[in-house]
């Protein structure tokens, strides 16, 4: 099934260029089978494997993941520091793998908030992958839309109270320019797992005109059979963004 639908993705060609995904399901995958929830968090590490291989192989250029949101702090601290650890573990196993294929890591969010042994571990793998020119890996960690959108309006006032710029010259351009996202173009596939239908404060700016496609699949069980089923219903829609279609 795996080969069969990649070889539709890539028979019809019009690839997304850019997929984020909303990874979710985590906690209850865990509950379901009597685990803690951090083994849930440690069972998406492979789902996270999938998709980017999966990824590589359908020739999605960027994948954007929302790996641990600004409200993810307020969860417990025990489980805060789970996360932490595992993201440190993901930096130092992962590396390697990446940059034999070709994935460029980058970090987005409030990485100031990311505690010091993560920092170093993200830090080296964003280095050590530099230059990975099959696809480009957004990690989106301590990140919130809304707080992306305030701090934009906060760096854009803070240039006219300087009198670099005029109000009249703060438009879409000069507003996705401080955007975290501000060197890539918006997603054009959201993936959301769970089968929840809400965007959790991810990317709001950016999503306008994003197609979604909702899986009930839990993250830790999202394979990349999965993520090419999203590509296909992606295939076979139609983007006018606000616009009519002719004739």
């Amino acid at each position: 099934m795996v080969a069969d639908l990649l070889d539709q993705i890539r028979l019809h060609g019009d690839v997304p260029r850019h997929v984020a995904i909303i990874m979710d399901g985590n906690g209850r995958w865990a509950a379901s089978k009597g685990f803690r929830r951090q083994a849930g968090h440690r069972k998406g590490m492979k789902a996270v494997r999938e998709a980017i291989e999966g990824g590589v192989e359908a020739g999605i250029d960027i994948l954007t993941l929302f790996a641990f949101s600004t409200e993810n702090w307020q969860r417990p601290r025990v489980e805060v520091s789970a996360l932490m650890s595992l993201l440190e573990l993901y930096a130092r196993q992962e590396r390697a793998e990446l940059v034999r294929q070709g994935v460029e890591v980058h970090v987005l969010g409030d990485v100031e908030r990311i505690e010091p042994v993560a920092r170093r571990a993200v830090d080296a793998i964003v280095v050590g992958t530099r230059g990975g020119a099959r696809m480009r890996l957004n990690l989106m960690i301590s990140y919130g839309g809304r707080e992306e959108i305030v701090r934009a309006a906060s760096v854009l006032a803070g240039r006219v109270a300087r009198g670099e710029i005029t109000p009249e010259q703060i438009d879409d351009r000069a507003f996705r320019g401080e955007l975290f996202t501000a060197d890539l173009p918006d997603p054009d596939l959201l993936i959301r797992t769970s089968g929840e239908y809400r965007l959790s404060n991810f990317l709001l700016w950016q999503l306008a005109y994003t197609e979604l496609h909702v899986t009930p699949v839990l993250w830790p069980d999202f394979m990349r059979q999965d993520l090419y089923l999203a590509v296909r219903d992606f295939q076979r829609r139609e983007r006018r963004f606000g616009r009519v279609r002719a004739g």
